[in-house]
C-alpha cells in the first residue's frame, strides 16, 4: 500500500509540556484511523501536522507527489464574502450544471443538511452560526475527491440522522481517513485503525473503538494501583459492550475468551431495580407532566401540538430529531420555561430540576472552579438505593470530570469553552436533582470523560430526559428512545436509535432537494405515490396506541405498587394480579399494532 503521510520523530511542545516527543507513524492509502485521547493532549496539534497547517518543532513530514487531501479543523473559518455555493462547490471548478447532476454531489449537499439552510447556496457564509460554518466546511471536504481526508470533530453540530449518514460515506469511499471524534459509534462504525495520543506519545491499535476498550482494558488489568479507577471504568465498559444488543458487538475482533474472562467479576452497568425503587421514594407517583400541551417557535410554527406525555419516577429517555424539530424547546417546557397553552403543566411536588442548557450563561465567572462547585454542595451521595452507594467531596466529582487538582484553583473567567461545559454539568450533578434535563451533555467533552458521566449517571435515581446526537451515550444511559418527526407528535421507539434512522429514511422521499432549493430540475425520479387518506389514518392509529400505551405503562406501574402494599390480603392479591396481567396483555396487543403500522407507514 502507498504511503500517503509520513511523520519520522516529530516533537511539539507548547511552553515546557511536550505534547508531542519523538512520534513516528505514517497513513497508508485506503486507512481510516480515529484519534482518541484526553483534550488537550495533542490530537489536534498532530492532525496540523500531518496536514501541514503547523510545523513541528523537530522531525519531518514527508507526504506522496500529487496528493489531493482536504482539512477540516474546528475553527470553522470561511473566506470573507463567500456564499454557501462558492466554499462548497468552487473546489469542483466546474459548470454549474455539471454539478446539479452529479448525484455524489447532491448527496452531500442533502446528508449534511447544506440544501436545508436558509438561503440556500446563495447565502453569504457571514450569516451563518459556528455550527453552520462546520457544515459547510465539511460539505466543502466531501464533495471532492480526494486522497486522504483529515477531519476534527465531525460530528459536532450534527444530529444523529446526519452521523449516520457521514459514516456510510466515509466508508463507501476511496479515500483514506483520519479523524479526531468523541463519538464513539462513529468511531467503531468507521475506523478501521485507532491512534491513543496520550503523555506525547501515540499508540496504534489494530481496529475501532470496541478493539481500542479492550486492549486498554487488558492494560489497565496489569497496571499499578495509580490506574486503578480508569482501569475499572474501562472494563466496566467493555462489560456493557458485550453484554448489549449484537448491534452494538457486531465487530469484536478481539479474542472473546480472554474478554469474557476480564469481564467475569464485573456486575451490571445499573441496578435498574433499585434505582427505580429508590427514585419511587424520592419522587412520588407525580413527576412531570405535560396534557394536551402545544409548543410553538418564536415564528408560530406549531412544533408540537395536543401532545400528553407523563415521565414517570426512575425513567430514562434519550430524545432524538433533526435540528429545529424542537427537542430543546420541549426540554425547556419540561423545565415550565415556555408555556404549553393551550394545555397545562403539573409538577410533583418533591420534584428537583437539573437541567444543563447548551448555552454557558450560568456560571460565576469570579469564582474559582472548586469555589464555583462548592458553591452548590459540599459533598453528595452517589449510587443511593444500591450497593454502590458512596459520598464524594466537591473536589471529587470536579476531578472525575476531568478538573485536576491544579486546574481546580483556576477562575472560572480563564477557562475554556470545553471547560466551562464541564464546569456547568459538574454544578448541575452537584445539586443532587432528582428529574435530570440534559441538552447535549456530550458537547466538548474527551471519551475519558465521557466514561467518567456514564459512570456516575450508571448510579443516579432520578427520572432523566437526554438529547444528544451521540448515538452511544443514548443507547448506554437511556431505558427508551422518543423522537420528534416534525409531524406535530411524540413518538415512543421500541427499537430505539435504530428504528428513528429507518423511519427518517423512509420519509426521505419527502425531504426538499437541492435543485429546488437552487430553483432548477435535476432530473430525479420521484418518490411512489401513496395513498394520503390511509397515511393519515395510520398516523392517527399510531398516536391513539402511543396514548393507550402509555396508559397501560402508567397503571402497570400503579399495580405493581398496589401488590406491595397488599401482601398480607391474598384475596386482594388475586383481584390485583388478574388485573396486572391483563393489563399487560392489553399493553403488548397495543405494541405489536404500533409496530406493524410503523413498519407499513413509518
Amino acid at each position: 500500500m502507498v504511503n500517503l503521510v509520513n511523520a519520522e520523530k516529530i516533537s511539539k511542545s507548547f511552553g515546557i509540556a511536550p505534547l508531542l516527543e519523538s512520534v513516528s507513524l505514517g497513513v497508508q492509502e485506503g486507512q481510516r484511523i480515529g484519534v482518541v485521547g484526553l483534550n488537550g493532549g495533542g490530537k489536534t496539534t498532530m492532525l496540523e501536522i500531518l496536514a501541514g497547517l503547523t510545523e513541528p518543532d523537530s522531525g519531518r513530514v514527508s507526504r506522496v507527489g500529487g496528493l489531493r487531501m482536504a482539512v477540516v479543523t474546528q475553527r470553522g473559518v470561511l473566506p470573507p464574502g463567500s456564499t454557501v455555493g462558492d466554499v462548497v462547490l468552487g473546489p469542483l471548478d466546474i459548470p454549474e450544471h455539471e454539478w446539479a447532476s452529479d448525484a455524489r454531489v447532491r448527496a452531500v449537499l442533502a446528508g449534511i443538511g447544506i440544501d436545508r439552510l436558509d438561503g440556500g447556496l446563495d447565502r453569504s457564509v457571514e450569516e451563518l452560526s459556528g455550527g453552520q460554518r462546520r457544515r459547510v466546511a465539511l460539505a466543502a471536504a466531501l464533495v471532492q475527491d480526494l486522497d486522504l481526508l483529515i477531519l476534527d470533530e465531525p460530528t459536532n453540530h450534527l444530529d444523529v440522522e446526519g452521523v449516520q449518514w457521514l459514516a456510510d460515506h466515509v466508508i463507501n469511499r476511496r479515500s483514506a481517513l483520519v479523524v479526531v471524534t468523541h463519538d464513539r459509534w462513529f468511531l467503531d462504525t468507521v475506523a478501521t485503525r485507532t491512534w491513543e495520543v496520550a503523555h506525547g506519545s501515540v499508540t496504534e491499535y489494530e481496529g475501532g473503538y470496541n478493539d481500542w476498550i479492550y486492549a486498554r482494558a487488558e492494560r489497565g488489568r496489569l497496571a499499578d494501583a495509580a490506574e486503578e479507577r480508569r482501569r475499572n471504568l474501562a472494563r466496566k465498559e467493555l462489560a456493557w459492550l458485550r453484554r448489549g444488543p449484537p448491534a452494538r458487538t457486531s465487530k469484536p475482533k478481539y479474542r472473546i475468551e480472554a474478554a469474557e474472562k476480564l469481564i467475569a467479576d464485573v456486575p451490571p452497568v445499573r441496578d435498574s431495580v433499585a434505582l427505580s425503587s429508590f427514585a419511587k421514594r424520592r419522587l412520588g407517583r407525580v413527576v412531570i407532566e405535560l396534557e394536551d400541551a402545544t409548543l410553538r417557535t418564536p415564528d408560530d410554527r406549531v412544533l408540537v401540538e395536543d401532545l400528553t406525555w407523563r415521565l414517570q419516577p426512575g425513567e430514562r429517555i434519550g430524545l432524538v430529531g433533526i435540528n429545529g424539530s424542537g427537542k430543546t424547546t420541549l426540554l425547556r417546557a419540561l423545565a415550565g420555561e415556555v408555556p404549553v397553552e393551550p394545555g397545562r403543566r403539573k409538577e410533583g411536588t418533591t420534584v428537583s430540576i437539573g437541567w444543563l442548557r447548551q448555552e454557558l450563561d450560568d456560571l460565576p465567572t469570579d469564582m474559582r472552579v472548586l469555589e464555583a462547585v462548592e458553591d452548590v454542595a459540599g459533598r453528595i451521595t452517589i449510587g443511593a438505593g444500591t450497593k454502590q452507594e458512596k459520598e464524594i467531596s466537591a473536589g471529587q466529582l470536579a476531578e472525575r470530570l476531568g478538573f485536576s487538582p491544579a486546574r481546580q484553583r483556576t477562575p472560572v473567567g480563564d477557562l475554556s469553552g470545553g471547560e466551562r461545559r464541564r464546569l456547568q454539568l459538574t454544578r448541575v450533578l452537584m445539586a443532587q436533582p432528582n428529574v435530570l434535563l440534559l441538552d447535549e451533555p456530550t458537547n466538548d467533552l474527551d471519551i475519558d470523560t465521557l466514561q467518567q458521566l456514564e459512570d456516575i449517571l450508571d448510579g443516579w435515581a432520578g427520572t432523566m430526559v437526554v438529547i444528544s446526537h451521540d448515538r452511544y451515550l443514548i443507547e448506554r444511559i437511556c431505558d427508551s428512545t422518543w423522537a420528534l418527526f416534525g409531524d406535530g407528535g411524540l413518538t415512543n421507539l421500541p427499537g430505539g436509535i435504530e428504528s428513528y434512522l429507518q423511519r427518517r429514511a423512509r420519509q426521505g422521499d419527502n425531504s426538499t432537494p437541492v435543485s429546488s432549493v437552487a430553483g432548477r430540475s435535476d432530473g430525479a425520479v420521484a418518490a411512489p405515490v401513496r395513498d394520503a387518506g390511509a397515511e393519515r389514518d395510520a398516523q392517527k392509529a399510531m398516536k391513539r396506541l402511543e396514548r393507550q400505551i402509555a396508559k397501560f405503562d402508567a397503571r402497570e406501574t400503579e399495580l405493581h405498587a398496589l401488590l406491595a402494599e397488599s401482601a398480607t390480603d391474598s384475596q386482594r392479591l388475586r383481584e390485583l394480579d388478574a388485573e396486572l396481567t391483563a393489563v399487560v396483555a392489553e399493553k403488548e396487543t397495543a405494541e405489536v399494532e404500533w409496530m406493524e403500522l410503523a413498519e407499513e407507514w413509518g
